[in-house]
């Protein structure tokens, strides 16, 4: 009996490639207790479920873009994140009553670049790769002329939510996996989401299906803009402020979790599990290498060996 339940429990997570980035995740939290002999693991999950969330928000908005098939992908993420930061500060000027007017503004900027990037995409016919490079550069030079010199405060209900915690569970965590979950029935239930998935499974049956692809794909664009957009409100929450590098580091993460969380590079299937645990791997990865001392070099050579090793392993299969 034990040996069919183990090739069941096998099959299950052939099926479910999600399920290793969870694995993944807790190895490495695993080898980080044991040699701090178990010092400070529950605050390591805490702080992994605090910095996971950000990437976990623009990584649904790259889920649903990549899974539009191959060559689609937003890497104008760096600068939605940075100019909308900057935005929504300094039209907020740290009062809670302007706190909306600062918000709305971020969402206006992420609808802005999203049909900008699918304009390019769309009417210029410029690969998705290029045409969102190159928007990343203009809204990035957009952000730098805006917020020269920026470092005013959020606004107190601002920094409060992003920092909140219910019973050591940060409330930013909890309110992103409301929206994953969400994101997952949308996809899995709704017209939209199941267009998503058609368009990246085969573009042209889904055009012959009726299935409104140049209308699918753009509101795809916008979402991922938007939720960008939404990331660097609540980090300049949660970080005390906007800076112009703040989305830097998402650009690479933000692709990462895709990759990692389960979700096919070839398009036409998604992975909302996977993007969390992927997301909490990054950061627990990174946590441990640091604890065993290894220096910067080290870590970036280490995720980059992994993105690179599951992309193959994705490869492999799709073929």
């Amino acid at each position: 009996m034990m040996p069919e339940q183990m090739i069941r429990w096998a099959r299950w997570a052939r099926s479910e490639p999600w399920i290793w980035s969870w694995l993944a995740t807790l190895g490495v939290w695993l080898a980080t207790i044991a040699f701090t002999q178990g010092r400070g693991s529950g605050e390591v999950l805490t702080a992994a479920l605090v910095f996971a969330t950000f990437t976990v928000i623009v990584g649904l908005g790259q889920m649903m873009v990549v899974t539009l098939g191959p060559g689609n992908v937003d890497l104008s993420i760096p600068g939605t994140i940075a100019l909308a930061g900057c935005a929504a500060m300094k039209l907020t000027d740290s009062e809670n009553p302007l706190l909306l007017v600062g918000i709305l503004a971020a969402l206006g900027i992420g609808v802005a670049v999203g049909m900008f990037n699918y304009g390019l995409i769309r009417l210029l016919r410029i690969p998705p790769i290029i045409a969102t490079l190159s928007t990343s550069f203009i809204v990035q030079s957009a952000a730098i002329a805006y917020g020269r010199g920026i470092r005013i405060k959020p606004a107190p209900m601002l920094a409060d939510f992003a920092t909140a915690r219910i019973l050591g569970v940060p409330v930013l965590a909890m309110v992103v996996a409301l929206g994953s979950i969400v994101i997952g029935i949308a996809l899995a239930r709704s017209r939209f989401g199941r267009s998503v998935l058609a368009i990246g499974q085969n573009m042209r049956a889904a055009r012959l299906a009726g299935i409104a692809v140049d209308r699918t794909r753009f509101a795809t664009y916008v979402l991922s803009a938007v939720l960008a957009s939404i990331c660097g409100v609540v980090l300049s929450g949660f970080s005390g402020g906007a800076a112009l590098d703040m989305g830097d580091e998402y650009l690479l993460a933000s692709i990462a979790v895709v990759v990692i969380g389960g979700t096919s590079v070839a398009g036409g299937k998604a992975n909302v599990p996977g993007i969390w645990g992927a997301a909490l791997f990054m950061y627990l990865l990174v946590t441990m290498l640091n604890t065993f001392g290894a220096s910067p070099g080290i870590r970036l050579i280490m995720t980059g060996v992994i993105i690179i090793g599951v992309i193959l392993v994705a490869g492999g299969e799709e073929q």
